[in-house]
């Protein structure tokens, strides 16, 4: 159907349609249906717990009145404990969250206007569990589609790196208090007992990051929901797409590789959001109709030709100057006929082969990292913010030990999953392993193209925790996240290693002392020949279903001065650097169609001395305002996260009031023990 055809089909809108689960609680459902249905349509479901009455509203009216134009029930749920549904959220991604989808997509397949056949789709929390409801094979589920999601929980989410704590995990933690569970039910659509709903949420809440930190090894807690566990679980098709500017791009290369069932990939320049939308880096695709093309065939048996479509359709990127933002990412569209691919060969170039300053003439190069290195990675999870990449390396690198190839004498293209294989000499009980690749112009300019973790503690197995033995020599192998990039003739592809990455990772509070063999070590690297066969890729051009009506488009009002989304700041007193981070997604002011009004801010600030690990701290805040005639609602949340030798501690504190009276007032304090000394 054409942009301007289904412009021209009706749709309808259903408001608060309660899905009464098993155990008797019910969950919100806003539908939308095409106004006159001849015979039975598919259902597509989103399921996440980020409010349809507010926080998605806007995207999801664009999104799924498109879908209903074009032929389906378009269904946006509200996950148990939030937004307008019954009960309550105890974690995410839990056993109790998955099951009631499962009871959702039965309950839509038994609607008189479906056809009994449901689609499942989502970015983020909703990638994430569409994966993991498609494991659990509910009969009428037939196709889904992950966008930036992951298939290990513990591998490759933004909670651990490399077996190493994530930086930011203070921050998602007070993210989930104040938007995710805390905010209150609408009165104008849940009725009278709105309060006595909003207070069982607020007094039944604790800090999931407290959780995620008891748990600091690949245990059955991370196990249980991550779906590379068992792949042939999926028995849906699945069309999986990420960016090479987002965190989670390593997931399309799993699916890809080791599904059984109808699988494609898309890997494009984008950071983390649809490919569709307007955010930098470009350029956008019409990821809707590539949607539509997998539910037509899967949920309507309709012939589309994506099973002739290539296993994966990947966007190399081609070199440019190192920039914190790009409108467009200039590159190229390639195919691959399979994961892995022919196509790919394995370069391995050795480390003692490659030039490296603090080497020479040295057998043992000393690696002694500031503690703040890592301030110019830009965020772990972009978002097409304007300070949201990372910048020129030159300064990271100064501060890492580099190996260098010669300048290239033809271009190389990587595509894949690269390596760093070193020879490890360490004298104490913990360190972190940090490699980065990165692009060396002939000016100097060094840009990111991928990077990877290690926490050494980890060297064994990312479910165990082991202590390095006094006067170590180790061999391990650093895995790098997925990269698709070009390196031209003239440049050099330079292997930049560390031992610390603040804000990515939380260090070590008495980490080693680390030297590296460069005879002992190499770098792998996945290249793609010069003469691969690709196939044509092409796209339409992206669409988008109808915004909010006219009159009622939300209003954007940042809180932050363009260009202030991200700074850096250094006092050469105290040795110490902070970064404050104004998030531009989650600071705004919107005025909603039916009359809410609806603020939120969102700052994080994460401090380090470059001489002390132990100083390392994240202080987040989230504040949020929900105003109608006659009642006013604010959620404040606040988080601190530090290291102490044996424990990390944690600090929350809610707030919540009411017409400006106090309903809700609660503060946590956790001392939780490392897993092992030093791990972080």
């Amino acid at each position: 159907m054409s942009a301007a055809l289904a412009a021209a089909v009706e749709v309808e809108v259903s408001d608060h349609v309660l899905i009464k689960l098993s155990d008797g609680v019910r969950l919100s459902a806003r539908i939308w249906l095409p106004k006159v249905i001849d015979q039975p349509v598919p259902a597509l479901l989103e399921y996440i717990p980020y409010r349809k009455g507010d926080v998605t509203a806007p995207r999801d009216a664009r999104r799924h009145s498109w879908y209903a134009a074009h032929g389906y029930g378009s269904v946006r749920v509200d996950i148990r404990g939030t937004g307008d549904s019954e009960g309550l959220m105890s974690g995410e991604y839990s056993a109790q969250e998955l099951a009631d989808a499962v009871e959702v997509i039965n309950w839509l397949a038994a609607q008189p206007w479906c056809n009994g056949r449901v689609g499942m789709f989502g970015i983020s929390y909703g990638g994430f569990n569409s994966l993991q409801v498609a494991a659990l094979a509910p009969e009428p589920l037939k196709a889904i589609v992950t966008v930036c999601s992951s298939d290990d929980l513990y591998g490759t989410d933004a909670h651990y790196f490399g077996g190493a704590v994530c930086g930011e995990t203070i921050d998602w933690g007070t993210w989930q208090l104040a938007v995710e569970c805390a905010r209150p039910p609408d009165p104008t659509r849940v009725g009278p007992g709105w309060k006595e709903q909003w207070l069982q949420r607020l007094h039944a809440l604790e800090p999931w990051s407290s959780t995620w930190l008891r748990h600091q090894t690949r245990d059955e807690y991370w196990k249980r929901a991550s779906v590379c566990e068992d792949y042939g679980a999926i028995k849906a098709a699945v069309l999986a797409v990420g960016g090479f500017n987002d965190l989670f791009r390593n997931t399309v290369f799993q699916l890809v590789e080791h599904l059984s069932s109808p699988v494609k990939g898309i890997v494009g320049p984008w950071a983390h959001h649809y490919p569709n939308l307007a955010h930098n880096p470009g350029p956008a695709i019409g990821y809707l109709q590539e949607t539509l093309r997998w539910w037509d065939r899967y949920l309507k048996d309709a012939e589309t030709g994506v099973e002739d479509d290539p296993a994966l359709r990947v966007y190399v990127q081609d070199a440019v100057l190192p920039a914190t933002s790009y409108t467009t990412r200039l590159g190229r569209w390639v195919t691959e006929p399979s994961w892995p691919s022919p196509n790919i060969t394995t370069c391995t170039m050795g480390l003692g082969d490659m030039f490296c300053h603090d080497a020479v003439g040295l057998d043992l190069v000393q690696v002694d990292t500031p503690e703040h290195c890592g301030i110019d990675g830009g965020r772990n999870m972009p978002k097409g913010g304007p300070a949201d990449l990372p910048a020129d390396q030159r300064e990271e690198d100064n501060r890492s030990v580099c190996f260098d190839t010669e300048p290239l004498t033809q271009a190389v293209t990587v595509l894949g999953m690269p390596a760093a294989k070193l020879c490890v000499h360490a004298d104490g009980a913990a360190a972190n392993m940090i490699v980065r690749l990165c692009d060396v112009a002939p000016d100097g300019a060094s840009t990111l193209v991928t990077r990877g973790f290690l926490n050494l503690q980890r060297r064994e197995g990312m479910d165990r925790a082991v202590d390095l033995p006094a006067g170590s020599v180790l061999e391990v192998t650093v895995p790098m996240i997925a990269a698709g990039y070009e390196f031209p003739a003239g440049h050099r592809i330079r292997l930049a290693v560390s031992t610390a990455y603040w804000p990515f990772m939380w260090p070590h509070p008495v980490p080693a002392q680390v030297a590296l063999d460069p005879a002992g070590g190499a770098l792998v690297l996945p290249v793609r020949g010069a003469d691969a066969p690709s196939e044509p890729v092409r796209f339409e051009p992206p669409e988008q279903g109808d915004a909010l009506p006219a009159d009622a488009i939300p209003v954007v009002l940042h809180t932050t001065e363009p260009g202030t989304e991200r700074q850096v700041h250094y006092n050469p007193e105290t040795l110490e650097w902070r970064i404050t981070i104004d998030d531009p997604n989650y600071s705004r002011s919107l005025t909603y169609p039916d009359g809410l009004r609806y603020e939120e801010r969102a700052q994080v600030t994460c401090s380090i001395r470059s001489d002390d690990p132990a100083s390392a701290r994240c202080n987040s805040e989230q504040r949020c305002r929900l105003q109608r005639p006659g009642w006013d609602v604010e959620i404040s949340a606040t988080g601190t996260m530090h290291v102490e030798h044996d424990n990390f501690v944690t600090e929350y504190e809610l707030t919540a009031t009411l017409d400006g009276e106090q309903v809700h007032h609660r503060t946590w304090h956790d001392r939780i023990p490392r897993s092992s000394r030093g791990n972080g």
